[in-house]
């Protein structure tokens, strides 16, 4: 007990603390209290480490910490990062990509006030929901749409309006989970609704779905397994199958399509994915999808379908809690514009702007990143590499790129040392870079790369080279 009591005696008093350089320049920066606070939290944590039988950490160290969490504390933690990882619907970094001229067009209707839930043309109160739903249902053939803030949102309250305390058949292959947990199962035990799984992980059959309707059974549920295949002996139920038993029984078919493609558009890798448009037209009932994987807009659960069953969604008490905010319906409205033709939605989508990159595109960043690196005497290597759609979409498909690998002439132990401290040094930046540490080397896919942020991305990593020497 002396001894814990002697390690307690040395951590330095709050008013110590605050008369040293070091927290004065802090303060000046900052403001008083915020750093009395971070000091008092940090001298709190060190006493509890104490009391656990652990040595008091030196003045320096309790300084130098308090000095680190008062700027992470102080300052933005979400920031803009260089994502150099070839994954373009990138779920750690926030998924769909925005441009620029999205982002104008929010500023421009956001910067004050805006018509959310006013009708101009009545001169009175207004639905936030009519944004964007017109748009929408001209391109998807909905009769009705609505809007919630993410996927997941719209799966629970389809299966809360319409299933609750009742069955809802699905099949054993489509019982999805995806990023942060989120699985069917789950979904529809927090829906408060009953799982029928019918069928068997690779072949589901309509008789299956025939068979397990029961007087409680309210939905058919159908999935699209966007974030992984299964090939060889399988097969699935088809949408046309399935509105075929819906309609015969007279039960409402689901679709989570989940990737939100809009429509069919101009590209080899999305000619095989199923959009909501064609979807719709098959004759389902509902479908609900993302916001922020193929639409590319920001994160939403768009849900559409046939105005009565829309309806329904709309007077659910639980639709006030998942409701999009003004900043997603904005975005949401600019993204789904640029639907209207190809030509905007290739020039001015960043997210099919990066994914209809020729190889001659690709090869020109390669260049220019390798050429501003040797500008500071940074020797690199261009390698093939192969990009992913990323974010559960197209798990199958690869896209052709290019790497810039940083070169090293050190032992193979140095060398992955270097790379290792480099990729951390990369990330601790006002603008940090996201890039590959692969087999004791460091690479940079051009893929997910703009040509604009090349000069700035080669100044960084010889910023961040510098400083681990």
């Amino acid at each position: 007990m002396n001894s814990v009591n002697e390690e307690l005696r040395k951590l330095p008093a709050v008013d110590k603390l605050l008369n040293k350089q070091i927290i004065k320049k802090l303060i000046t920066e900052y403001n008083q209290k915020l750093v009395k606070y971070i000091i008092k939290d940090i001298i709190s944590y060190e006493r509890e480490n104490i009391l656990k039988g652990k040595k008091c950490k030196t003045e320096d160290i309790i300084i130098s910490k308090i000095e680190k969490q008062t700027h992470k504390t102080g300052q933005k933690s979400l920031k803009k990062v260089i994502n150099a990882t070839g994954i373009v619907i990138h779920t750690n970094l926030g998924r769909a990509p925005y441009s620029k001229n999205i982002i104008d067009e929010f500023a421009k209707t956001l910067n004050g006030y805006s018509n959310l839930e006013f009708d101009l043309e009545k001169g009175m109160r207004g639905q936030r929901n009519d944004h964007a739903t017109n748009l929408l249902r001209y391109l998807t053939g909905a009769e009705d749409v609505v809007i919630v803030n993410n996927n997941a949102a719209a799966v629970m309250l389809i299966l809360r309006v319409f299933a609750r305390k009742k069955e809802v058949i699905v099949s054993r292959g489509e019982l999805i989970e995806i990023g942060g947990a989120f699985r069917v199962p789950d979904i529809m035990a927090a829906s408060d609704c009953k799982m029928v799984e019918v069928g068997t992980t690779n072949k589901t059959k309509p008789e299956d779905y025939e068979n397990a309707i029961t007087q409680r059974t309210k939905l058919l549920l159908k999935t699209h397994q966007s974030n992984y295949v299964i090939k060889g002996f399988t097969r699935e139920v088809s949408l046309n199958e399935l509105v075929s038993i819906g309609k015969k029984y007279n039960i409402p078919v689901v679709y989570d399509i989940g990737s939100g493609l809009l429509r069919k558009v101009d590209s080899k890798a999305l000619k095989d994915e199923p959009d909501v448009q064609n979807s719709l037209a098959s004759g389902i009932d509902i479908i609900c999808f993302s916001g922020d994987k193929l639409l590319g807009g920001p994160q939403a659960g768009i849900i559409a379908g046939k105005k009565e069953y829309i309806a329904k969604i709309k007077k659910e008490p639980m639709m006030r809690a998942l409701r999009a905010g003004k900043e997603t319906i904005s975005l949401l409205e600019t993204a789904c514009m640029y639907y209207l033709n190809d030509d905007d939605l290739f020039e001015h989508n960043h997210l099919f702007k990066t994914l209809n990159q020729d190889e001659e595109q690709k090869m020109a960043i390669a260049t220019k990143l390798q050429n501003e690196l040797h500008k500071y005497n940074i020797e690199t290597v261009i390698t093939d590499s192969k990009g992913q759609y990323g974010g559960g979409t197209l798990p199958d498909y690869v896209i052709d790129s290019y790497t810039v690998r940083i070169e090293n002439a050190e032992s193979n132990k140095k060398r992955s040392k270097f790379a290792e401290k480099l990729y951390h040094s990369l990330l601790d930046n006002d603008l940090p870079i996201l890039s590959i540490l692969k087999k004791g080397n460091i690479y940079f896919d051009v893929l997910t790369l703009i040509d604009e942020d090349i000069s700035k991305i080669a100044q960084i990593i010889n910023t961040s080279i510098l400083k681990i020497k």
